[in-house]
């Protein structure tokens, strides 16, 4: 397999610096530019890599395979279509694209025969969690779903947990859940509502990224549980996704169709 040369967007957060020590210990991979908020005498970042603050300058100065993007939402979304126009592969480590962004986003993928992937979460193990779900879903019509992560965590409920709903609600009849008179004597007390199936999430310093999937029956309770005890968890999924993209010519949305 040839070098796959990286652009690495968000390279001083908790999952930039977990990326950065991947990328060095993958024999096939190599770092050419680093995009950052801050320049490189401003951030630190002196290690003989160019830092730019500027996307488009950075995506015209350099050859490209793949854009390793691990910042925010919004910046994101500019870096993915910036990606694009460039023939740059994208991987966005990211939640906040709706249905009708992502289907724009891979109409445009498969106009230029590029590979790219928006990933809600690069744990191996919470795609697991997913997939494990959608089969419990099958026969549990009952079901919450429990996140907790760090409190500097913008977005709430997180990605993994919109996602795992969307995917139980494919097999799942819609059901309003508890009891049909039940009422809120503190607003928000029963988490967030998809579809009848209630979502909660924790906030808290000392957590990283867990979720717990609760389907309830007679007698009987199933809990389907994922806990990612620091960032280097994610790394074989981001791994996995710069693979996927240098092979595929679309866009594709959740590792989780990419694991069989």
């Amino acid at each position: 397999m040839a070098t796959v040369k990286v652009i690495l967007a968000g390279p001083r957060g908790q999952m930039g610096m977990a990326a950065r020590r991947m990328i060095a210990a993958t024999e096939a991979f190599e770092t050419i530019a680093y995009l950052d908020r801050k320049s490189a005498e401003e951030s630190g970042l002196q290690e003989g890599i160019p830092v730019y603050t500027d996307a488009t300058e950075c995506f015209s100065m350099h050859e490209a395979d793949v854009l390793i993007d691990l910042t925010t939402p919004e910046t994101a979304k500019e870096h993915l279509k910036l990606a694009i126009e460039h023939s740059i592969r994208p991987v966005i480590g990211t939640t906040g694209f709706t249905d009708e962004e992502i289907d724009q986003l891979r109409n445009l993928t498969e106009e230029k025969q590029l590979g790219a992937m928006i990933v809600p979460n690069f744990a191996l193990g919470a795609v697991l969690m997913m997939k494990f779900s959608q089969i419990a879903a099958k026969f549990y019509s009952d079901v919450e779903i429990i996140e907790r992560h760090h409190d500097n965590k913008l977005d709430a409920p997180s990605g993994t947990a919109l996602k795992t709903a969307t995917l139980i609600s494919e097999v799942r009849n819609e059901k309003v859940q508890g009891h049909p008179n039940e009422t809120e004597t503190l607003r928000g007390a029963r988490g967030g509502d998809v579809e009848g199936m209630r979502i909660h999430s924790v906030r808290l310093p000392g957590s990283v990224a867990h979720q717990e999937v609760i389907f309830g029956g007679h007698g009987e309770t199933l809990t389907i549980r994922h806990d990612s005890m620091n960032r280097d968890s994610f790394m074989p999924g981001v791994k996995l996704a710069v693979e996927t993209v240098m092979k595929s010519s679309t866009l594709i949305y959740g590792l989780e169709n990419i694991i069989d």
